[in-house]
């Protein structure tokens, strides 16, 4: 992987799925817009050594090349559907398998999903202090959508693509100032 990569990880295990279709839809968009690679993986591509891998050493050959991209991405867009108020347990067991300094400084899309506005907290309560702990660079807005943003699973919310259109900006602003190297995480 040479050229600068967007990489996009959903906490689905299911097929279609929204949140896959959202995480995909900001990977795509940033890529396009500052002329990044783009790969969008979900649980589902991981496969069956996730829910049995106590290291990262315990993936098997499907799972070990996505967790290669995912390290090795300039950015990550990541998504999770909202269960009991949070991420998913297989979306948070993956990253627990990471090493904590591993994602230091990487920018970070936060986005997730959800029934309704409940839970349109989980980006900032949940998956903002997860990456926190990873020192990742999280960028300011975080994305979240509710089933009715969705129209046949294709997000048609003009304010949900409007918040995203934002991030998509901070990523470039992130790439166009990133000095060699990783950006310090404060």
């Amino acid at each position: 992987m040479s050229n600068p990569t967007v990489v996009g990880f959903s906490g689905n295990i299911t097929r279609p799925s929204k949140t896959r279709a959202f995480a995909e839809l900001v990977t795509r968009d940033i890529a396009a817009r500052h002329g990044l690679s783009a790969v969008t993986y979900d649980i589902e591509d991981v496969g069956p050594s996730l829910g049995t891998a106590r290291w990262a050493r315990d993936l098997d050959s499907q799972a070990q090349p996505i967790l290669a991209q995912i390290l090795a991405a300039d950015v990550l867009v990541v998504g999770s559907p909202t269960y009991k108020g949070s991420y998913t347990g297989l979306f948070k067991h993956f990253f627990d398998l990471i090493d904590p300094a591993a994602l230091r400084g990487k920018p970070i899309v936060l986005t997730a999903t959800g029934g309704g506005e409940r839970h349109a907290l989980i980006v900032e309560h949940q998956l903002r202090p997860l990456f926190g702990f990873f020192e990742a660079f999280a960028l300011p807005t975080a994305v979240y959508a509710t089933d009715k943003d969705f129209t046949d699973g294709v997000l048609r919310s003009e304010a949900i693509l409007k918040r995203a259109a934002q991030a998509v900006d901070e990523v470039g602003f992130v790439l166009a100032n990133r000095s060699a190297g990783r950006i310090a995480a404060e």
